[in-house]
C-alpha cells in the first residue's frame, strides 16, 4: 500500500471499482438486493459454481459491498447497505447514456422501439391507491414471496400468454423487476404492447420500492 495519503484512498476507491467489474459479480449483487442469501442458493441462482460463487462473494466482501453472517454451517450474505442499489444503478445509467451497444440492446428487448418512459415509484403508489393500475411481478416465484409490491401479481414471461384474458384492457399495466440490471420488466412491456395493451415498466424495482420505505408483502408457509 502506497505511504501517500491521496494514492492510499484511490486504492480503496479502486478495490471496489474492481469488486463491480465481473458480471458475475454485478449478478450476486443483483441476488443480494431481493434478501439474505445462503452460497448455495445464490449459486444455483447465478448458474455459478458454489466454489467460483464463494470466490467472488469474498471479493465483494472484501470491498465492503457485502457482510456475511454464520446460521449453523450456511454462511448468510446481504448487501451491506442501501448505497450499493445506488452503485448499481449509477453503472446502468453511465452505460446507457454513453455506451452505443448498451442502448441496441436495450432496443432489441423492446422490438426495435423506443421504451415508454418507466413510471416512478410516486406515481405508481398514487395509482395503486386509487386503483387505476395492475401491477405485475415478473420475478421468480421464490423472490415474489420473500417480498412484493402488494397487489402486484406474480408471472413469468412464458406464462404471460395465459394471463392475457384476465387483464383489465381499460387499466395501464406497470411491470416490475429486480432492479436494474433485470430484463424481465422490457420483455414484458414489449409483449403486453404487442398485444395492444397499454404497459410500462418501473423506475427501478422491488429493492427500490422497498428501501424507500413503502409497503411490502410477503408470503410465508410456515
Amino acid at each position: 500500500m502506497s505511504t501517500n495519503p491521496k494514492l492510499s484512498l484511490l486504492e480503496e476507491y479502486a478495490l471496489v471499482a474492481r469488486a463491480v467489474s465481473a458480471p458475475a459479480r454485478l449478478m450476486l449483487l443483483e441476488q443480494l438486493a431481493q434478501g439474505p442469501r445462503g452460497v448455495e442458493g445464490l449459486a444455483e441462482k447465478t448458474s455459478l459454481t458454489v466454489a467460483n460463487c464463494s470466490q467472488h462473494l469474498q471479493q465483494l466482501r472484501r470491498s465492503g459491498l457485502v457482510t456475511s453472517r454464520r446460521e449453523g454451517k450456511a454462511v448468510i450474505y446481504q448487501l451491506t447497505d442501501a448505497k450499493t442499489l445506488d452503485l448499481m444503478d449509477l453503472l446502468r445509467l453511465l452505460a446507457e447514456r454513453n455506451l452505443a451497444r448498451v442502448e441496441h440492446i436495450l432496443r432489441g428487448l423492446s422490438d426495435g422501439e423506443d421504451a415508454p418512459e418507466p413510471l416512478s415509484r410516486d406515481e405508481l403508489a398514487a395509482r395503486l391507491a386509487d386503483g387505476s393500475v395492475t401491477v405485475l411481478d415478473m420475478r421468480p416465484v421464490d423472490e415474489y414471496e420473500l417480498a412484493h409490491i402488494p397487489g402486484a401479481l406474480n408471472i413469468n414471461l412464458a406464462d404471460l400468454e395465459q394471463l392475457l384474458p384476465s387483464l383489465d384492457a381499460s387499466k395501464e399495466i406497470v411491470a416490475y423487476c429486480r432492479g436494474p440490471y433485470c430484463v424481465y420488466s422490457h420483455q414484458a412491456v414489449a409483449a403486453l404492447r404487442r398485444h395492444g395493451l397499454i404497459a410500462r415498466r418501473l423506475e427501478g424495482g422491488l429493492p427500490e420500492w422497498r428501501e424507500e420505505g413503502r409497503e411490502v408483502k410477503t408470503i410465508s408457509w410456515d
